[in-house]
């Protein structure tokens, strides 16, 4: 059997191999391949087995990034180029840079960046490194939003400056095929002397309101206690106030009562000399007469002998009560 004749069939069958490997693709899900026939765009390739013409159709090579971790645990991003199209949400986490404040304060921050490629062919044509174009992109943008604010707003308004960023590069990168999702502020670190003024002002902050809650105990509890004095100070004036008319409501009673007894008297006196000749004025003016005398000559030391000036008519009274109880007056 001659060998020979059976080498140009195995060549051929090589060469067919080669060229339908060549020309057949496949594509994994959420990926894409953009091809381009005699160096002019052709057509993107959708996920699954897909065929081109061999030697003619040629896929696109596009940079890619890569994040690797080094010796020591070391991060660095390294370019790598790659015929494939990532079409899934990508985050970047871009290094830290300084940024400086409206107020003249150096500070570092560091983004996340959420994105997605939507349109293959504007990703590879309108831009030449998409990665480096979108992270020098958002660096400077967030220099100019943070440029803008002051240190105590950057820190306060988070929510802010990513919803302002993410406005700022999806409008920018939509020229490239590219949809921002969503911005995110890492960290925000200002220098170590402006972290220690800052925890200085919210130490003497915290000693503020400490005082103001202080004195406004002070003088909740002042106020009390004046109101409670007040209600104290009322409520006895009132005990006073009730004490003195329950007093002279007695007294009034008293004498009502005392006043009642003697008008009882009087009348009884009437009664009794209704039937003489002696007016009962003068019985009873006569027994006040008697009964005055006898208190002023009362007493141990009492050497004064008291002589009314209208003896007479003291006289003459006691004479009626004479008159009127006969020898026993």
């Amino acid at each position: 059997m001659d060998f020979t004749s059976l080498i140009l069939p195995a060549i051929l069958v090589v060469l067919a191999i080669v060229i339908i490997s060549a020309g057949v693709r496949v594509v994994p899900q959420s990926e894409t391949c953009v091809i381009e026939r005699l160096g002019r765009f052709h057509c993107v390739l959708a996920p699954g087995l897909n065929f081109i013409i061999p030697f003619i159709d040629k896929p696109k090579t596009i940079y890619t990034r890569r994040v690797e971790t080094g010796v020591g645990g070391r991060v660095y991003v390294r370019m790598t180029s790659s015929p494939i199209l990532d079409l899934r949400e990508q985050v970047y986490d871009f290094p830290s840079q300084q940024v400086i404040t409206r107020d003249n304060v150096t500070t570092e921050i560091n983004a996340l960046l959420y994105f997605q490629i939507v349109d293959p062919k504007k990703a590879v044509y309108e831009i030449d490194n998409l990665p480096n174009a979108i992270e020098k992109l958002t660096q400077t943008s967030l220099r100019n939003v943070i440029g803008e604010l002051e240190l105590d707003e950057t820190l306060t308004s988070r929510d802010t400056i990513n919803s302002k960023l993410q406005v700022i590069l999806d409008d920018a990168t939509n020229k490239w095929g590219v949809k921002v999702n969503r911005v995110e502020l890492q960290d925000i670190t200002p220098p170590e002397s402006v972290r220690v003024a800052m925890e200085k002002q919210m130490q003497a902050e915290r000693n503020r309101r400490a005082e103001i809650l202080n004195a406004e105990g002070e003088k909740r509890s002042l106020i009390l206690r004046s109101e409670g004095e007040k209600a104290s100070k009322i409520n006895e004036a009132e005990a006073i106030k009730q004490s003195e008319i329950l007093r002279a409501e007695g007294e009034a009673q008293a004498i009502i009562l005392n006043a009642q007894a003697e008008a009882d008297a009087i009348l009884r006196v009437a009664q009794a000399v209704s039937n003489t000749q002696t007016d009962p004025a003068t019985y009873m003016l006569a027994m006040k007469y008697i009964e005055t005398l006898r208190e002023m000559t009362t007493g141990k030391d009492n050497k004064t002998v008291y002589i009314p000036y209208e003896a007479s008519s003291v006289l003459s009274s006691i004479g009626s009560i004479k008159g009127l109880f006969g020898d026993k007056a």
